[in-house]
């Protein structure tokens, strides 16, 4: 409860994350039928990158100023959307803002303050549930949803020693309860050892269709540093393994600042 995102948003993970999520949602609105997103970590929705949270820690400015300063073409979807919607936008205000009128959503957030904020910055919507609830709970409570086709991100704070154990059975409770729905699932990479534990975690639960997308700014050896991330994805759209690859590559050469180690990498966890 004591994580909040306004010190870290437009980082280089929210660059990986959002970019990403932004690809799914449009490759799941090139069929008609209306979809259903679940976000079970939503925060408070929008950034004021110039706020002091944001300038204390300064991680935009080597995040999302970066790209906006010198736009790949592969980013142009991703950019053009952080400048549409104004206010740096967190996953909610991204999904809100894409949604087509026949989709509906439901942001979960625990802390109370930031719960407010989202419930400020997205809750007008009658389409666009917020909930004060534990996120992991609410894959249980939500799913699966009446369109029977949808996405469900889980991007929790890794505060807890065990997060990365119930990021995985978080993924697998979504995928037996919703069998045909999208997950997308954001980790963070500071050493390799709990990473493989995610990784094998999943391929125990037998899964099926998993693939996992990691953007590392440095060899991943100091475990007090955040030195990449990566975004575990469930049943990924036609085209996904095809197009991302150019994606993460715009990624990683617009953030700069290499460093040995440095790199982008498309696994597959699972097979079809």
């Amino acid at each position: 409860m004591n994580y909040r995102h306004a010190f870290h948003a437009g980082n280089a993970a929210d660059c990986l994350k959002h970019a990403v999520l932004i690809w799914v949602l449009r490759a799941l609105m090139r069929k008609d039928r209306p979809l259903f997103v679940l976000d079970t970590h939503a925060g408070s929705g929008r950034y004021d990158l110039d706020a002091d949270p944001a300038q204390r820690t300064g991680e935009a400015a080597g995040g999302i100023r970066r790209l906006l300063a010198a736009p790949a073409a592969p980013l142009a979807d991703y950019l053009g959307v952080v400048r549409q919607l104004g206010l740096y936008p967190g996953s909610p205000a991204i999904i809100a803002g894409l949604l087509r009128p026949g989709d509906r959503a439901a942001f979960c957030e625990l802390h109370p303050e930031d719960h407010a904020l989202l419930r400020r910055n997205v809750g007008r919507n009658p389409r666009m549930g917020v909930h004060l609830r534990d996120g992991y709970e609410a894959i249980g409570a939500f799913l699966p949803p009446a369109e029977r086709r949808g996405l469900t991100l889980i991007d929790p704070p890794y505060e807890q020693p065990d997060e990365m154990e119930r990021v995985v059975g978080a993924i697998a409770t979504a995928q037996a309860r919703f069998g045909p729905g999208v997950v997308l699932a954001w980790y963070p990479v500071k050493h390799r050892a709990p990473v493989r534990g995610l990784h094998t975690g999943l391929q125990a639960r037998g899964l099926r269709d998993v693939v996992a997308v990691e953007l590392l700014r440095r060899e991943p050896v100091d475990a007090a540093r955040l030195n990449g991330s990566g975004l575990i994805v469930v049943n990924p759209p036609y085209g996904f393994e095809a197009e991302i690859p150019p994606i993460l590559a715009a990624l990683l050469a617009g953030l700069g600042d290499r460093e040995a180690g440095e790199g982008t990498a498309l696994l597959r966890l699972c097979d079809e």
